[in-house]
């Protein structure tokens, strides 16, 4: 099977640090239970200058390094992986962060994941050309068959894809929001995700 992996808050604790940064860098002391919102601009109640720097200092390479994993993360991924599946981490990080996230991976003992670094949100202002670089139209024909995000914002990755089973990772900004299709389904840890995965292989 090809299997798709969002990195932020799949694999690693990204929200939590960014809630630390947030109050480190303005004071604005937002419980991570309490991050209603994927923008952090408006979980934060950051101006635009305020939240460039929050975005810059949450992607320096030290700060990507200082992620904690997912508990159960880069276990569930290796598992896959030995199981002759392909799985790849596609990441909404900005493609200066791509050395640093590979590294996180390695770490972690992902060495054999794919890495590729898409602009989901819009936030590059030029398309790179390289080979950990993807567009949409790239994303979508690579054909996973399984999709693990939590992001309501890439949620619009998968229309039109009747056979990709999409399994959302329960975050505090997640909750609220509808799902496009039956293909979705909420899950609230790794072992979730790895049971349902099983299921099918």
């Amino acid at each position: 099977m090809r299997i798709y992996v969002d990195f932020d808050d799949c694999l690693c604790e990204t929200g939590r640090s960014f809630a630390r940064l947030a109050a480190e860098l303005f004071g604005r002391d937002v419980p991570y239970g309490e991050m209603r919102f994927f923008e952090m601009d408006k979980t934060f109640g950051l101006n635009c200058e305020q939240f460039e720097l929050l975005m810059a200092r949450g992607h320096e390479p030290e700060t990507l390094l200082s992620y904690e994993e997912t508990p159960g993360a880069a276990c569930t991924v290796s598992e896959w992986i030995s199981c002759g599946h392909q799985v790849s981490v596609v990441t909404g990080r900005p493609f200066s962060a791509y050395e640093p996230s590979r590294r996180w991976l390695d770490a972690h003992g992902l060495q054999r994941a794919g890495l590729y670094c898409l602009d989901k949100y819009g936030r590059e202002t030029s398309v790179k050309s390289s080979d950990f670089c993807l567009t949409p139209e790239d994303c979508r024909r690579m054909r996973f068959d399984f999709a693990v995000e939590d992001s309501p914002r890439a949620f619009g990755l998968f229309s039109g894809l009747p056979d990709l089973r999409v399994l959302v990772f329960d975050r505090p900004w997640n909750r609220d929001c509808g799902f496009p299709n039956g293909n979705f389904t909420r899950c609230f840890g790794w072992e979730d995700i790895r049971r349902i995965v099983a299921g099918r292989a």
